[in-house]
């Protein structure tokens, strides 16, 4: 008796997994020293982790911090900044609404969040207006 798929089968379980959100179904692979390999099992041990895991994690943190060019760390910056103003306005107007002072604590709160969240709107807002203008350059005027 056959176990294994036919190569038929393999396709047809192969699109269909790519097609699932959530399904790792890509491979990226890379070669490393003795040392290296060592290296990144120390670093996985460290985190608990496996090193697939640990590298996977990693990769991706680094793809998802940085901006990929100029113009999207600038944007991200802008946004930060905006959204920073119209958060320290509002909680500004709710303080003195409520006869309260607008503690430190709250603007470094503030700070932290947009950080944590200019390149993921930057990138949005990006994804956003470069759609819009393929569709814009798709339809006759």
């Amino acid at each position: 008796m056959n176990t294994f798929p036919t190569t038929e089968q393999a396709k047809k379980s192969s699109s269909s997994d790519e097609s699932k959100p959530g399904f790792r179904t890509k491979t990226i692979s890379m070669r490393l020293t003795p040392e290296e390999v060592a290296e990144v099992e120390s670093a996985a041990e460290r985190s608990g982790k496996q090193p697939s895991e640990w590298l996977r994690e990693t990769a991706l943190t680094a793809a998802r911090e940085r901006p990929s060019d100029p113009m999207e760390l600038l944007l991200a910056e802008v946004w930060a900044v905006r959204n920073v103003l119209l958060s320290l306005f509002h909680v500004g107007a709710q303080a003195t609404a409520e006869g309260k002072p607008l503690l430190p604590e709250s603007v470094l709160k503030i700070r932290d969040s947009a950080d944590r969240k200019k390149l993921e709107r930057a990138r949005q807002m990006l994804a956003d207006f470069l759609s819009k203008r393929s569709e814009e350059g798709g339809e006759e005027r």
